[in-house]
């Protein structure tokens, strides 16, 4: 099933415990970030508001009980776009409430099939695919109705594995 941006948004908001991301892409070509990435790689400071829309709706599942997290997937060198995303997307996203960690796949890919597919898991029982093209621009999102014990599995694996941002990133040293 095809998720327009609306059906999208209803889609995911109706998670009622938890809303888990497997982020595999090792860039990601959002047009609404283009420009904060090239300000990033300027060395220019992070504007105000940064990722507020974001925010908002982590706050907001928080304050319902709900959670959101993810599993961030890298391969050293980090890319661009990861630098970017270490230095100003995950800290305000982890300050918002949501639980993100790293699984460095670098050395080993941990038996998790690391195609480059990212995924949404609510509630242990529906998922949805985000589609990428190989540059990272998003060019759709489809909910999937098939079997969704792989999806768990892998989650088990990825969160047993990753380790918090803030332990990973203390090793990185500086990221512009």
């Amino acid at each position: 099933m095809l998720l327009n941006d609306d059906d999208w948004r209803e889609f995911f908001d109706s998670f009622a415990r938890d809303a888990w991301r497997f982020e595999a892409q090792p860039t990601y070509s959002m047009p609404r970030e283009q420009e904060n990435v090239a300000r990033f790689l300027r060395g220019e400071g992070k504007p105000p508001g940064h990722n507020a829309r974001w925010h908002e709706r982590v706050r907001g599942y928080k304050a319902t009980g709900r959670s959101v997290g993810r599993v961030r997937v890298v391969r050293r060198p980090l890319t661009d776009y990861q630098r970017y995303q270490f230095a100003w997307g995950i800290p305000g996203n982890i300050e918002a409430g949501e639980d993100i960690r790293i699984l460095d796949v670098t050395q080993d890919d941990l038996g998790l099939p690391l195609t480059c597919r990212d995924w949404w898991l609510f509630d242990d029982r529906r998922i949805a695919h985000l589609n990428f093209r190989p540059d990272g621009t998003q060019i759709g999102r489809d909910g999937y109705d098939g079997d969704v014990a792989p999806y768990r599995e892998r989650k088990r694996i990825a969160l047993e594995r990753a380790v918090p941002f803030e332990e990973y990133v203390k090793g990185l040293g500086p990221l512009s």
